[in-house]
């Protein structure tokens, strides 16, 4: 056996962030080793692309805006050091890679999510009205 089907084989089990979207704002924590000390590290953004994702060697990458400048990172989903990542929304997107978004600042971004939210939440909300009422 060569090194990569043994590597396919030891995380072959492990899927644990495979239902992770394209479009998705997450949290990740991920715990960072300094020479004795273990801290853990949080980073927040939009998931702009997944690549391989039932593989082992799948990847996510994130972009958030720090200060004014886009800052991503690609993370192996199998990657020991990731504690757990959170969910923040869900929105619904029509592609499968969002690297338009580099060159959008966050205001338009932030604006065509709101505008998303908001639909989806008076249709929900005019489901839940009209429920009680018809009964």
């Amino acid at each position: 056996m060569n090194k990569l089907s043994i590597f396919k084989a030891a995380f072959a089990s492990e899927k644990k962030f495979e239902d992770l979207r394209v479009g998705w704002t997450v949290k990740i924590h991920q715990k960072l080793k300094e020479k004795e000390k273990a801290k853990s590290q949080t980073f927040e953004g939009m998931i702009i692309a997944k690549k391989h994702g039932g593989e082992a060697g799948g990847t996510i990458t994130v972009r958030k805006m720090s200060g004014g400048i886009g800052v991503e990172k690609i993370l192996p989903l199998n990657l020991p050091s990731i504690e757990k990542i959170e969910v923040l929304k869900r929105p619904r997107v029509s592609r499968a890679k969002l690297y338009y978004l580099r060159e959008k600042s966050s205001k338009e971004i932030r604006k065509k999510t709101k505008q998303e939210t908001v639909a989806k939440a008076t249709k929900t909300d005019a489901i839940s009205i009209e429920t009680p009422a018809s009964s």
